[in-house]
């Protein structure tokens, strides 16, 4: 790596310049747009650090404790720090990838689809989550892999007759710490295995000695996921493989119309101008592929695309047909379609040689309408710019405040002012042992908001706890009193304290702490004062 990083030729003005203004693109958006709910959750991990989670490998939990840790400050910005910079080393793997594959014109356009696509940048490049370690490792297996199968003896399509190296052993570490990231990664293991099975001159790669070594490093750097698992019921396995599904009761029969509509759905998060293109790209190329293998007519110069093909179609077509069964989030077959960016750049770049002007507004306009679009999102979740009522633009008020779902996004730096200078809070706060809350994503909310206030354990006593119900011995807060906070909709549904009363000796309302948006109340914050906790919360889980 280190030596193509030196390769100047690489490094044209092109380059630097999508990469540093993508960067400070992501960096504005990162400031100004609030923590997200699985954010917030994720910021629990690198407050109560293991080796693993309930619902996720360890990696989330690193990329997002370090700017928090290394700044000392908790806020949007620092929590996605690590998401930024890992995104960086991403577009460089994956250009370099197209540039081994196709040319350095191909590594160009690839480049600047990946920092435009939608649920690339944002998904990947800004919010905090397990795809930032995903696609990383992802990216970095597809390169190890091109040059492990496909050294160069010339020109981009004269690759070398091929050899088992020491590669192998190191394509085992990067799956592995894909998996570390999150479990798309034994997809992406099992996608290298189908690859070598399917392309005869790659079978002897299965045969190496070199594999015995993959498999050696593969499990030894899977030891945190398998160890806090073994410890705990092998409750991650459990949970991704069955329980989360088991909750949806539409997931019983598969649906050609809802898989459409997911299909659709995706589609709108890559950005129909990108996302249906890249669709068809991959749909022609496999095509094509298959019609050659039928009638024998496979040479060495389509292996390479049966490699990137085996590392995105299988994964973008599980989740969309899974799709017609269960809800499935947009980003789960997003490492599908990264890959697959690169066979739309080299169409991209074979439509520009016949059409330069008309791919050159692809791209430009492209980007002009998604960064407009993202100006007036920012605009909208932070200032309200389309809310109503509106105490500033009275004139744009559009969207009702209780049908606008951008408003479930707390203002973390808000709430920690309110929390800081509210005097009923402060008085109690010294007889507080811990605070706890009835969804598990709050949890997370409040914990941000309460440092550097009080440090005291925040915590969800609920029937789908998540990490909650591993991180805690509740039988340490016997006797003390705690913080119950929630939110109005919560607070004013019927007998909605009574799960907590058998806990303690006695539950009062407090206070409540108002949040505003253009002047107008957007959701409030509820505090209940839980005294002489005497009963341990019962989780259908864990060891809390």
């Amino acid at each position: 790596m280190i030596r193509w990083l030196a390769d100047k030729s690489f490094w044209s003005p092109t380059v630097l310049a999508i990469l540093v203004g993508g960067l400070v693109y992501r960096t504005i958006v990162a400031i100004w747009l609030p923590v997200g709910f699985d954010e917030a959750y994720y910021y629990l991990y690198s407050r109560y650090l293991h080796w693993s989670y309930f619902d996720h490998p360890a990696m989330v939990a690193l990329v997002t404790g370090v700017g928090w840790w290394l700044t000392g400050i908790i806020s949007p910005l620092t929590i996605r720090l690590g998401a930024l910079g890992l995104y960086c080393l991403s577009l460089l793997l994956l250009y370099r990838s197209a540039c081994h594959l196709y040319s350095l014109a191909v590594g160009q356009m690839t480049l600047a689809l990946a920092s435009l696509i939608p649920l690339f940048t944002i998904g990947f490049g800004i919010l905090t989550s397990p795809d930032n370690g995903l696609i990383l490792f992802w990216s970095a297996t597809l390169l190890v892999a091109l040059q492990e199968f496909f050294p160069r003896s010339g020109t981009a399509t004269d690759w070398q007759p091929y050899t088992p190296s020491w590669r192998i052993a190191l394509l085992g570490l990067v799956v592995g710490l894909a998996c570390l990231s999150k479990y798309h990664g034994f997809i992406l293991g099992l996608s290298l295995v189908g690859f070598c099975l399917s392309c005869r001159p790659y079978r002897r790669a299965l045969l190496s000695p070199w594999v015995l070594a993959a498999l050696a490093v593969f499990i030894l750097s899977l030891f945190p996921l398998w160890y806090w698992n073994s410890q705990h019921d092998w409750i991650s396995f459990r949970f991704q493989l069955g329980m989360r599904f088991d909750r949806d009761s539409s997931s019983s029969h598969f649906n050609l119309l809802q898989m459409l509509v997911y299909w659709l759905v995706s589609n709108a998060y890559l950005f129909p101008l990108f996302g249906l293109p890249l669709w068809w790209v991959v749909m022609d190329k496999t095509g094509r592929l298959l019609a050659a293998t039928c009638r024998s007519q496979g040479s060495q110069q389509s292996y390479p695309l049966a490699l990137l093909l085996w590392l995105s179609l299988p994964i973008m077509l599980l989740f969309t047909v899974l799709g017609g069964k269960q809800q499935v989030f947009p980003a789960w077959p997003a490492p599908g379609y990264w890959g697959a960016t690169i066979l739309l750049a080299a169409q991209a770049v074979a439509w520009q040689q016949q059409r330069p002007q008309w791919v050159r507004r692809w791209l430009w306009g492209s980007g002009g309408f998604l960064a407009l679009l993202s100006l007036l999102a920012l605009l909208h979740i932070n200032q309200g710019l389309f809310q109503k009522p509106n105490s500033y633009v009275p004139w744009a008020g559009l969207m009702p405040v209780k049908q606008d779902g951008s408003t479930e996004l707390l203002d973390i730096l808000q709430l920690r002012r309110s929390l800081q200078h509210h005097p009923a809070l402060q008085r109690v706060l010294p007889e507080i042992g811990f605070v706890f809350t009835n969804q598990y994503y709050l949890g997370g909310y409040l914990a941000m908001a309460l440092h550097p206030l009080a440090a005291m354990p925040v915590t969800a006593f609920s029937q789908d706890p998540r990490g909650f119900a591993f991180w805690f011995n509740q039988s340490q807060w016997l006797g003390q009193d705690a913080l119950f906070m929630t939110l109005e909709r919560f607070a004013s549904q019927p007998g909605g304290l009574d799960p907590y009363r058998p806990l303690f000796r006695d539950i009062q309302p407090l206070t409540t702490i108002p949040l505003y948006r253009a002047g107008q109340v957007t959701e409030t914050i509820h505090i209940f004062w839980a005294r002489d906790f005497r009963q341990q919360y019962p989780y259908p889980y864990g060891t809390g």
